[in-house]
C-alpha cells in the first residue's frame, strides 16, 4: 500500500473532508492546501496526481492524535469527535426517509377475490387505440422480398 492509499482510507473510515484534513494538519503546524490535497486523492494516470510523501503522513497521523485524543491539558474523547464528523456530514435532499419497500399491486382491490376489481385502475381512463382494417390504404413500408442466397432453384 502507498501513503496515497493509507490517506484515502483514512479519510473514508473517518468521514473527513478535505477542509478538516488541512485543518488536522495546521494542528502540527504543516501548511496545506485543499488542490494539493486533492491531487494525493486522485488516480495514478491522472496528469496531477502527486505522490504523498512520508513526512505528510505523518503529520497528518500526528495531528489525528491530537484531533481526536486532545492534548494532555485538554483531553478529547475520540467517540465523540467521530460523532461530531458524522453529524456534521449534509444529508442529501433526494433520499427520503420511508420505511421498507413492499411491492404492492397496482389495483389491490383486484386481488382480494371477494368483490370484483374498481373501475379506477391505470386502464379506466385511457382511449382506445385505433385499429385499422386490413386494405385500408394503409401504405406499406417494407415489401415481400424472397432471398435466393446465391444458389438457383429449379
Amino acid at each position: 500500500m502507498t501513503n496515497n492509499d493509507i490517506l484515502k482510507k483514512l479519510r473514508v473510515a473517518l468521514m473527513l473532508r478535505d477542509d478538516q484534513i488541512v485543518e488536522i494538519l495546521e494542528l502540527v503546524d504543516f501548511r496545506i492546501s485543499k488542490s494539493e490535497l486533492g491531487a494525493f486523492f486522485r488516480a495514478e494516470d491522472h496528469p496531477n496526481y502527486m505522490e504523498c510523501g512520508d513526512q505528510v503522513l505523518r503529520n497528518f497521523l500526528n495531528g489525528l492524535v491530537i484531533h481526536l485524543r486532545g492534548t494532555k491539558e485538554n483531553p478529547k474523547n475520540p467517540n465523540e469527535v467521530l460523532a461530531k464528523h458524522k453529524a456534521e456530514i449534509p444529508k442529501r435532499e433526494t433520499s427520503k426517509e420511508r420505511p421498507e419497500f413492499k411491492a404492492a399491486p397496482k389495483d389491490s382491490e383486484k386481488y382480494r377475490g371477494d368483490k370484483k376489481p374498481s373501475g379506477s385502475g391505470s386502464s379506466a381512463g385511457k382511449p382506445k387505440k385505433k385499429s385499422f382494417p386490413k386494405g385500408n390504404g394503409k401504405p406499406v413500408v417494407v415489401e415481400k422480398v424472397v432471398f435466393k442466397n446465391g444458389k438457383n432453384k429449379k
